[in-house]
Formats: structure tokens, C-alpha cells, sequence
């Protein structure tokens, strides 16, 4: 059944429409009928209708005018014009914007019929189509798993960028969010000639049992072993490798007693970021080449067999990005969660004094940068230049460190919104000044508005809205209405000079907005009736 809305400013073609057809058999449901293209517009928007059967002339907004805004606003919805033959080349016209079809008044209710039955074979194409795309995505969904565990592993052999990651994880529904990782390599010790593949499987299951009950950890298949991919909390890497060796060995022991089988497991080094994975992967690679030296049957962790080189933790244009994008418009958590991920890998990086304050010193340039961006003043952020180099000479890179910088960002971020908000505040007061000053103005818009404050629409449109609660368009209306009540109870004027006074070219319109917001007439309110 699809959903129908008749418009047009004739009382009798309504009525006459709604009684004459039977609509429920030609699968269709009349959801509501309007007067005039602007109490059109509300019900589209109430409804959202499949099809509006729409008159070309009407008061306040035609029929064309309306057509159009579907068009942009909606534009799934079939239209069919209902005009007069006088109106023949305009509704021609109306047909190359984009009209589904017309019908000549007068008509019929069978021509009517007949021009619904073509229309609805077009919104059945759709609906089809739409079933297919669901078809689709139901395919895409039983593949899932199949995708998912390509991806992973994608993950642990190549080195993707953070952004590729984010965006596979949202897309296949994959929660990889933690502060560290570290990858396992299953390997089957002897691999038998027969059914080699429910050998695999077996061991598969027997890892993802064990994982299931202690960790957020993956298991997954990749290049005929079994890869374990374990996520944690903490940024402790000593913590993280315990925990995960005894997995591990755990693992192994189970395939030894209940499957009969014998596996030797390289564990690669903890990571903290995911685009590392390929990293630790690499390593728990090589910690299988000691399979030679050591034997079968073991749990052998990168660490153990290699001596670790200290790769220095670098401060790059990525982190400086974030943190200053954190500073200029990311929540309090947002910005303490990346604090705390960069003091921890910088901690952790067991690197050297002089190392530690380069990096403190590219995150304080950040932070300058950001202040400098956004016309900060540096004096009240750092104080003295001479007293803010002393005390930094002084701290040492433990929690002392990063509370002072913690404080001095929180500090910048207050700073910043606060100024962004009292703009925004001096913007709404600065429009709504001006619309008191010109609502007169028949032809006052948002653009005219938006010209004078030298913004675009759309972000005026946008704060307007937050700050005011209401749109523009209803606030320019509350103007005026206000004004009109003004005038009606203080001054002698006829409604269609108070309609010209505030801002209506059209009296019948400002009637008509004037019935709609307060329930009564502008005569009935000047007589003192009382409003709705």
C-alpha cells in the first residue's frame, strides 16, 4: 500500500477525489489532504509520502513551486499535476523538472486510476531494487566472517595506515579498541596427510575456547596457522607478555592432551598501536625459526631468544595533528585519553633524558601552534616567558611532567571553547538585532542576514539553531507575528496594511499564517476573541 497526499485549494475536487476512487484498491492510502503548497510542504515532511497528486494553482505556493522542493528535498517521491488545459505548456513545462505525469482538468476518476497504476509500476521498480540491495546485504553478512577473518589477516601481514584500520574495523564490526596488542603464531608441529584442514580447525577451536574465557584476544587463520591476536586495557607491556605467554601455553597444553597433538607457538613482541601488528607478527615469525635451536613443543617469545633494540619514540605530524585538533574541538575525554597515550609510550620507551625533553618540547610547540591558531593569549596560558622556561627546566618526566602539561592544555581547550562560544553568542545577537531592524522587509531571507555578517548559510544556519533552539525561518515568523498583535491592538490599520508594515507581500498568506499560529483571525484578535 503505498502512501498518498492530495493537494489542492478546491474543496470539492478533495472531497470529490477522496470519495470517488476507491483508493484501497489501486494500493493506495490516502494519508491527508492540503489547501495550498505551504501546508503541503509540513504534511510531506509528517508523512512522506510515495506519491503527491498536486493542482498548479494555488494561493501562497503553486504547485510547481511545491513540486520543485520535493524534488530536492524528497527525491523518491512521485508527483503527478492536476492542471487545467489553459495551463497546458506550464505543466509541459512542469514534466522536463522532473513531474512523473499529469492529467488535464477535468478528468476522470479512471484517468486518474490509469496515471497512479504507471506511476506505481515505477515505485515497484524501486522497491525491487531495494529488495535487491537487501539481498545483497544479506549475502555481505553471511560472508562476514570470511571477510573479517581476511582482513585480519591483512592486519598482522602488511602495514596498514590507522585510518584504512578504523574504518575496515566500523565497516566489518570488529572491536580492536585497546592500549596494546601483541600476536601468536600457531604451528602445527607435524601436519597429517589426511584431512589436514580438520587438523587446523581443531586447533582453531581449541584456541578460541581458551580465549573466549580470559581475554578480548582473536583467533584467526592465516596462511595455514592459527594466528592469536591479543588486545588489552593496559599499556604494560610486562603485564601484557605474562599474561599473554600463559595463554599460550595454556593452548599448547590442551592440543597436547586432548588432541594428540604437538605445537610450537612463537609470541611476537607487545605493540601499542594497531598499525604495529605487521611488527609483532614479523617477530613471532622469527621466534618460530628458533624451532631449530630449541626443539618442538614450546612457547617461544620473541624476547626471550633476541636482544630488543630501543627504537626511540617519536613525537610525528600524525600525534601533532591530533593534539591539536583534541585542543581545538575534541571532548575532555578525547584529549585526556590521548595525554595519556602519549606520556605512557613516552614513558615507556625507556629512551634517554635528553630524547625525553625533544618530545616534551614538540608537544609544547603543538600546543603554541594551536594557541597561536586560534588567537590565544600566550602570556595567560604560559605566564612569563622567562618564569615558564625556568619551571620547565625543573620537571622531571614522571607525573609531575605530566600534570603541568595536562593543566596546560586543559587550560588552552577551556579557553578556546569559551571564546568559541561567545562568538557564536555575539553572532546570534548581532542577527537577531538585525532581523528586529529590517523584519519589515518583505524579502528579508537568511542570505541577506548572512551577507551582512559575512558567513556562509549553512554554518549560520547551524549555530542559529543551537543557540536560538528554533530555526531562523520560525524566529523571523515570531517577529512578526509579535509585531502584527502590536499593531492590531494599538493602531486603527487594516490587516493588509499591518501585512505590508511587518514583512507580508501577501495579506491572504499573512491571514493565513496569523489563523495558524495563534487559532484566530487578525479581525477575531482585534475584536477580542481570545486566542487558542
Amino acid at each position: 500500500m503505498y502512501k498518498l497526499l492530495l493537494v489542492d485549494d478546491e474543496v470539492d475536487v478533495r472531497e470529490g477525489l477522496l470519495h470517488l476512487i476507491d483508493w484501497r484498491s489501486i494500493g493506495c492510502e490516502v494519508v491527508d489532504t492540503a489547501e495550498n503548497g505551504r501546508e503541503a510542504m509540513e504534511l510531506v515532511e509528517k508523512y512522506l509520502p510515495d506519491i503527491v497528486v498536486t493542482d498548479i494553482q494555488m494561493p501562497f505556493m503553486n504547485g510547481l513551486q511545491l513540486s520543485e522542493w520535493i524534488r530536492s528535498v524528497y527525491p523518491d517521491t512521485k508527483i503527478v499535476i492536476l492542471t487545467g488545459f489553459e495551463e497546458f505548456e506550464y505543466a509541459q513545462r512542469a514534466v522536463s523538472l522532473g513531474i512523473d505525469d499529469y492529467l488535464l482538468k477535468p478528468f476522470s476518476a479512471g484517468e486518474l486510476c490509469a496515471v497512479l497504476d504507471k506511476v506505481k509500476v515505477r515505485l515497484d521498480q524501486q522497491r525491487q531494487a531495494k529488495e535487491d540491495i537487501q539481498q545483497l546485504k544479506e549475502h555481505y553478512f553471511r560472508n562476514l566472517p570470511v571477510l573479517r577473518s581476511l582482513f585480519l589477516s591483512s592486519l598482522v601481514s602488511h602495514s596498514l595506515g590507522k585510518e584504512e584500520i578504523f574504518e575496515k574495523c566500523n565497516q566489518y564490526d570488529l572491536d580492536l579498541q585497546g592500549e596494546g596488542y601483541m600476536v601468536a603464531v600457531i604451528h602445527r608441529d607435524e601436519i597429517q596427510e589426511k584431512a589436514p584442514e580438520l587438523q587446523l580447525f581443531a586447533v582453531l577451536n581449541v584456541a578460541e575456547e581458551l580465549v573466549s574465557r580470559c581475554s578480548r584476544s582473536l583467533v584467526f587463520i592465516h596462511l595455514n596457522a592459527v594466528i592469536v591476536l591479543a588486545v588489552f586495557d593496559s599499556r604494560d607491556h610486562e603485564e601484557m607478555t605474562s599474561r599473554t605467554l600463559k595463554l599460550l601455553e595454556e593452548i599448547r597444553y590442551t592440543a597436547e592432551r586432548y588432541l594428540k597433538l604437538t605445537l610450537t607457538i612463537g609470541a611476537g613482541s607487545a605493540v601499542n598501536e594497531l598499525s604495529e601488528l605487521n611488527s609483532s607478527y614479523q617477530d613471532a615469525m622469527r621466534a618460530l625459526d628458533y624451532q631449530l635451536i630449541l626443539g618442538n613443543n614450546k612457547v617461544i617469545w620473541i624476547d626471550d631468544v633476541e636482544m630488543r633494540q630501543v627504537v626511540p619514540f617519536t613525537f610525528d605530524k600524525e600525534k601533532e595533528r591530533e593534539l591539536i585538533r583534541c585542543l581545538k574541538l575534541g571532548s575532555d575525554e578525547e584529549l585526556e585519553q590521548l595525554l595519556d597515550e602519549l606520556f605512557n609510550g613516552l614513558l615507556d620507551s625507556r629512551t634517554t633524558d635528553q630524547d625525553l625533553q625533544t618530545y616534551l618540547l614538540l608537544m609544547l610547540t603543538a600546543v603554541v601552534k594551536a594557541a597561536q591558531e586560534m588567537h590565544e593569549n600566550l602570556d595567560a596560558l604560559f605566564g612569563e616567558t622567562g618564569a615558564f622556561l625556568g619551571q620547565f627546566s625543573r620537571l622531571n618526566y614522571s607525573a609531575e611532567a605530566k600534570g603541568w602539561f595536562t593543566g596546560i592544555c586543559f587550560t588552552l581547550k577551556r579557553s578556546i571553547a569559551s571564546e568559541r562560544q561567545t562568538g557564536y553568542q555575539k553572532l546570534v545577537e548581532e542577527a537577531k538585532q538585525f532581523m528586529n531592524e529590517h523584519y519589515q522587509d518583505c524579502e528579508l531571507s537568511i542570505g541577506k542576514v548572512c551577507k551582512q555578517l559575512h558567513i556562509s548559510t549553512g554554518y549560520f544556519s547551524n549555530i542559529f539553531k543551537k543557540e536560538t533552539k528554533t530555526t531562523f525561518v520560525s524566529y523571523l515568523m515570531g517577529l512578526r507575528m509579535e509585531a502584527a498583535k502590536h499593531l492590531l491592538l494599538t493602531t486603527d490599520m487594516k490587516s493588509f496594511e499591518i501585512a505590508e508594515r511587518v514583512g507580508f507581500a501577501d495579506p491572504n498568506y499573512f491571514s493565513f499564517c496569523f489563523r495558524k499560529k495563534f487559532g484566530i483571525s487578525p479581525k477575531e484578535f482585534r475584536n477580542g476573541v481570545q486566542l487558542l
